[in-house]
């Protein structure tokens, strides 16, 4: 199924179709996961079950096969260096944003030495963002990039993909101001992983390890994540994201005059 022919307004609708038993299971259940993550966050693997259905529609288990087979892409990423930024982009605006809550006189316990508990708590991180990955990445970005490039497409799926978890943040008590902070955030990050899509090689892999350091470096912030500010975190997350694509702009300028 070639990607301009994907239909990706009938697989978002399938998604969030598919996500209301867990946000009701959510609404029912007082349990979280991980702290500040609620039992409804389970619905994390619906873009890549939405995604399955859909390409089985055009190809059936072939298909599906070829978009799972995504997972472990990391063939995709010829210049290695780019795991650089997959890797530490995130824990690098966890770092800033711990110095200027300090900076700002905000209170912050530092945080505790990393153990061998980061290990599965890593491996939970990673499959739940490989079940959102497979979607958001694997099925949807290419037809969208196709479509409106590299900054709407970004920020259209980061719109959707930030709506997909209101109901999530309501379900731990998060106020509004909270929540707009928070989609800031999102809306950046979406972007930047679209961006890097776009620069990178096109691999789900690498995408599914940018995801799970946001909730790596979420949950090892202090106090598990409960002084992570998110005005903080998305101006920090928005001004490095520019910083690098301005970046990269100049130099691909600068080479190419050298040419």
């Amino acid at each position: 199924m070639q990607f301009e022919h994907r239909s990706v307004f009938p697989f978002l609708i399938l998604v969030f179709a598919l996500s209301i038993p867990f946000w009701i299971l959510g609404g029912v259940l007082d349990v979280q996961l991980l702290p500040g993550l609620p039992i409804g966050a389970l619905a994390v693997f619906t873009p890549g079950i939405a995604a399955s259905v859909m390409v089985y529609r055009d190809g059936r288990f072939l298909a599906v096969r070829r978009l799972l087979r995504r997972s472990f892409d990391a063939d995709r990423i010829k210049d290695r260096r780019w795991y650089f930024l997959f890797v530490l982009f995130n824990p690098a605006v966890a770092i800033l944003s711990f110095q200027i809550m300090r900076a700002m006189g905000i209170t912050v316990p530092n945080p505790p030495p990393l153990t061998l508990a980061v290990f599965p708590l890593g491996a939970f991180a990673f499959i739940a963002a490989l079940g959102e990955e497979i979607g958001w990445t694997g099925y949807a970005t290419e037809p969208i990039l196709r479509r409106w490039g590299i900054r709407l497409g970004g920020m259209l799926l980061g719109v959707v993909w930030a709506a997909f978890h209101l109901i999530l943040l309501t379900q731990v008590d998060r106020s509004l101001q909270w929540i707009a902070w928070w989609s800031l955030g999102t809306l950046s990050l979406r972007t930047i992983m679209v961006w890097l899509y776009d620069h990178a090689g096109d691999s789900v892999f690498a995408a599914a390890i940018f995801h799970c350091m946001i909730n790596l470096s979420w949950q090892l912030f202090p106090v598990n994540g409960s002084f992570y500010d998110p005005k903080i975190f998305s101006l920090v997350t928005l001004a490095l994201g520019v910083l690098i694509a301005t970046t990269w702009r100049l130099a691909s300028q600068a080479k190419l005059s050298a040419a």
